[in-house]
């Protein structure tokens, strides 16, 4: 997907980002000394928490202005540039390591990335991520596509949010073994009086490049966030609607 991320808002309002992902990162059972690789890395955040577990890690992400932040706070950590669906490693590893990638990536794509993640790990090495599953921030997507019917435009679902049963189909098809698998609900707190329309700007990008003028594409915003007002506005914070799916496999 073709984002351009505000690296510096991204990580000082959005860090519950990497900070959900630390109980993600409890699912590792690898030795210290293990080697680990972050796909999808961002600003390293969660690259230094696995660093600070022992374990020997390198991060990898797209976006040169999330590994500018990176390489900048986590000078002692490495980090590669590169796409998630076209990506080889010197040396497999034992673990690779995801947190909150994989719905940007398309679904006709998701197979190219499991196979670039299958040959980076270690016979029986492990696979362990979270990202948004099945109903993820539904009622923002349908109040978003309201409002573009309304202005005479189609919204064009920026993301592949996966049932469990759909994603345990394609890591078996992979050359996986799913050991752990579950898809729960995760309300989220956003910062601010205008949370919920910062957020839209900041991760609802791509739907809005069907719509030319600027005066139209706030007035979109805006009237979405009005109508999420009386169900995701509680006690004065803005809540977005998550759901995330979070799994663990091994490669065969």
């Amino acid at each position: 997907m073709n984002i351009t991320w505000n690296a510096d808002k991204y990580t000082s309002d959005f860090s519950f980002v990497h900070q959900y992902g630390n109980s993600v990162t409890e699912l590792i059972d690898a030795k210290e000394g293990s080697t680990v690789l972050d796909l999808g890395c961002g600003n390293g955040a969660l690259s230094e928490i696995l660093r600070d577990k022992g374990y020997i890690v390198t991060g990898m992400d797209d976006s040169k202005d999330l590994l500018a932040v990176a390489e900048k706070n986590f000078p002692n950590i490495p980090f590669i540039r590169a796409d998630a669906t076209d990506f080889s490693l010197p040396e497999p590893v034992d673990v690779v390591f995801s947190n909150a990638v994989f719905h940007w990536i398309d679904k006709e794509r998701q197979p190219e990335m499991l196979r670039c993640v299958y040959n980076a790990l270690k016979e029986r090495g492990q696979f362990v991520f979270e990202f948004g599953g099945h109903g993820n921030n539904f009622m923002i997507h349908e109040a978003l596509a309201e409002s573009f019917r309304r202005h005479g435009y189609a919204y064009k679902m920026p993301f592949y949010f996966p049932t469990v049963g759909e994603y345990s189909a394609l890591l078996e098809n992979a050359g996986f073994q799913v050991t752990f698998a579950a898809l729960f609900d995760r309300p989220t707190k956003l910062r601010g009086e205008n949370g919920l329309k910062e957020w839209i700007e900041m991760f609802v990008q791509t739907p809005f490049d069907a719509v030319e003028k600027e005066s139209e594409r706030e007035c979109i915003k805006d009237e979405a966030v009005d109508r999420l007002r009386n169900s995701l506005y509680q006690n004065g914070d803005w809540y977005a609607d998550y759901v995330r799916i979070r799994m663990k496999a091994i490669r065969l």
